[in-house]
């Protein structure tokens, strides 16, 4: 059903409200959308500034963060090291450097299929049961030993173990050959340098994995 307005009622209406004939509110607010990725203060300067500077606006240090995480790394960025193990740089430390024959403590994680299977940043605390990061610390180029079989230690929150400590890889003893600390690495891990036929956890028998290590510490032969 159609419904007509005289001229008249027309007139006396532009009279009563006099905007009747503009643009509505709502069509004239311009609204945005941030994404997820940005920091609080990041979406607080963007509410401020005028929409013409938007297009301007730096990127924050937590998108760019999120953008280097998200970093796909395609097989020819990989470089190798003489056991074939093929490694990438994610960050390069500006430390020492760490040669056959150094000492160094390292966090290591091994992930399987985004699971992280193995990891020096669960060792377990007797008292509690709590889970605290524990750096492993062994010598470059060397064979997988007994470094840590056994070492205890009194703190304020009770005896700790690293009896139990995350066994590593053997690739992790020469894949570090070369990192400055501060530097992290990831590692494609194949099962000869992994954990082979038996597996380890959610790793299953003669998988690949990736090998994630952080430099911590380098204490060079000529220091020890």
């Amino acid at each position: 059903m159609a419904f007509f307005i005289s001229s008249s009622l027309k007139t006396k209406l532009s009279l009563s409200f006099p905007h009747a004939n503009k643009t509505p509110l709502l069509k004239q607010t311009t609204f945005l959308s941030f994404p997820a990725a940005f920091s609080r203060r990041d979406s607080l300067l963007m509410t401020i500034l005028p929409i013409g500077g938007l297009l301007s606006l730096p990127v924050g240090p937590t998108l760019a963060r999120e953008r280097r995480n998200r970093k796909t790394i395609s097989p020819e960025e990989y470089s190798t090291t003489p056991e074939g193990l093929k490694y990438y740089d994610i960050i390069e430390g500006k430390g020492a450097t760490a040669e056959k024959g150094s000492t160094v403590q390292v966090h290591f994680d091994c992930i399987y299929r985004s699971i992280t299977a193995v990891s020096s940043r669960e060792s377990k605390l007797l008292a509690g049961n709590r889970i605290i990061a524990q750096p492993y610390e062994f010598t470059v180029g060397a064979p997988p030993g007994k470094e840590r079989k056994r070492d205890f230690a009194d703190n304020a929150n009770g005896l700790y173990s690293a009896q139990a400590a995350p066994k590593p890889p053997p690739a992790l003893y020469t894949v570090t050959e070369g990192m400055k600390v501060g530097g992290k690495r990831t590692v494609i891990v194949p099962p000869e340098l992994g954990y082979g036929k038996k597996g380890l956890n959610e790793i299953p028998p003669g998988a690949t994995f990736e090998l994630n290590v952080e430099l911590l510490q380098v204490n060079s032969p000529a220091k020890q």
